[in-house]
């Protein structure tokens, strides 16, 4: 059996090597292994965090009253990174950040600026290209967040609201939530907000759901806001932590990121790993129950054009089948694309157990990092028909991800659609060939 070691390199087996030290890969929740259009330069579904020549990590220093000539200077100091907090029109307090030999800092947002390390746009739930976002009205922060990773073992990552603009400047406006802390300090909330969520028990075959956490501008951790961008701050936590873990999920208020440490990548299951398994479902030969043809699943290049070959399934009970007209009253010879989209999601009665249902295609899971373990895809999401591993499927359909301003529902991590049924989840019933 394939062992998915083989091909990953954990962070401390790198260090005496010229390879980098990988700190992580964070992934955008709603993408199978690629932006629909593709990966373009920083713009792209998963980003990797490794170590950097120099460090360029910052922490804060000096604090000063917005009306004193040492304000003005930090501000418009170019190499001078620095927060703004303003109270109110003739009151701020700027807070300068010194240089720190200790740490990485990577920054998360909107923006094409240089800045961003990772440009991340609106996931749209199932959408095919990068057209269907464009006309959806942003809500994710130009700067949204920063990752601060620590250049030693155990190579800790820490993640902050809000990202240092091109001018080096966070500027936390009258609107934004802000206050002073107990020793003096400021810190404040972005607009939106930046969400964490860490896993218990890790990203493993035990993991289950966390608890929905605000992260502050200078990493404090808080209990959620009534709504997304309300004045009045949540509770503070002080017994949790800004630490990202293996299976850390962000929400950036319009995406939501997965966080997988190097050593975490190194037991998940990889594209080679989930080729074979594709290869393995083919071989045994699947046949449609009704038109006694073989099915197999396509290359995983194409993973949104279907084929005659195409195992489809009915989400009520998980029979699988080749796309056919049984139970429709058109009656056709070869596969119609356009008939086959209109069907998609349709009701349609099993000719095996006459259970009544959506009948979809199945497309394998790509993005291996979405994987808990590295068994065989035999569950599907509904009603998307994302085929992964069982503990997968449950430990997805447990999540629940934010949406919009104040509700939280589970979808596929695949593909972002929101989980339908009973479970969100159906177990794939095959027909092995008959001779």
């Amino acid at each position: 059996m394939f062992s998915p070691e083989q091909e990953n390199i954990s962070p401390s087996s790198t260090s005496s090597s010229k390879v980098p030290v990988k700190y992580g890969e964070l992934m955008v929740l709603g993408y199978n292994g690629s932006l629909p259009n593709g990966d373009r330069g920083r713009r792209k579904s998963r980003f990797s965090l490794s170590k950097r020549p120099k460090a360029n990590g910052v922490k804060p220093s000096t604090v000063h009253a917005a009306c004193t000539a040492q304000a003005a200077k930090a501000i418009s100091n170019k190499d001078q990174h620095s927060i703004s907090y303003t109270l109110s029109r003739g009151q701020a307090v700027v807070v300068e950040y010194s240089h720190d030999n200790n740490t990485d800092m990577f920054q998360i947002g909107r923006s094409t600026e240089s800045p961003i390390d990772f440009v991340v746009t609106d996931t749209v739930a199932g959408s095919q290209s990068n057209s269907d976002t464009q006309s959806v009205q942003s809500t994710i922060s130009r700067f949204a967040c920063r990752v601060m990773c620590q250049r030693t073992p155990p190579y800790t990552a820490r993640i902050y609201a809000a990202g240092f603009d091109s001018s080096k400047n966070i500027f936390l406006g009258e609107k934004a939530a802000k206050w002073k802390t107990c020793d003096g300090q400021m810190d404040g909330l972005t607009t939106n907000g930046v969400l964490v969520m860490h896993p218990r028990h890790g990203f493993t075959e035990d993991s289950k759901p966390g608890v929905w956490r605000e992260i502050s501008v200078c990493g404090h951790v808080f209990t959620l806001r009534e709504t997304r961008s309300a004045q009045q701050r949540g509770k503070m936590v002080e017994a949790e932590s800004q630490e990202l873990v293996d299976g850390s999920l962000i929400d950036l208020c319009g995406a939501t990121l997965l966080w997988r440490t190097a050593e975490g990548l190194s037991r998940t299951p990889t594209i080679k790993h989930l080729e074979a398994l594709r290869q393995e479902i083919n071989a045994a030969r699947p046949q449609c129950p009704v038109g006694f043809n073989t099915l197999a699943f396509p290359s995983m290049r194409r993973k949104d054009t279907p084929d005659e070959k195409q195992p489809w399934v009915y989400l009520l009970c998980g029979h699988v089948h080749g796309y056919h007209n049984w139970g429709s009253h058109r009656d056709r010879d070869r596969l119609d694309r356009d008939q086959e989209e209109r069907e998609q999601g349709r009701s349609r009665e099993c000719p095996m157990c006459r259970a009544s249902g959506p009948y979809v295609p199945l497309w394998l899971g790509c993005e291996a990092s979405f994987y808990l373990d590295t068994a065989p895809p035999t569950h599907a999401f509904s009603p998307c028909g994302h085929v992964c591993s069982e503990k997968t499927a449950v430990f997805w359909s447990q999540i629940p991800l934010p949406h919009g301003t104040h509700t939280f529902h589970a979808a596929c991590p695949f593909c972002a659609q929101q989980l339908s049924g009973e479970q969100g989840y159906v177990r794939l019933i095959f027909q092995g060939p008959l001779d």
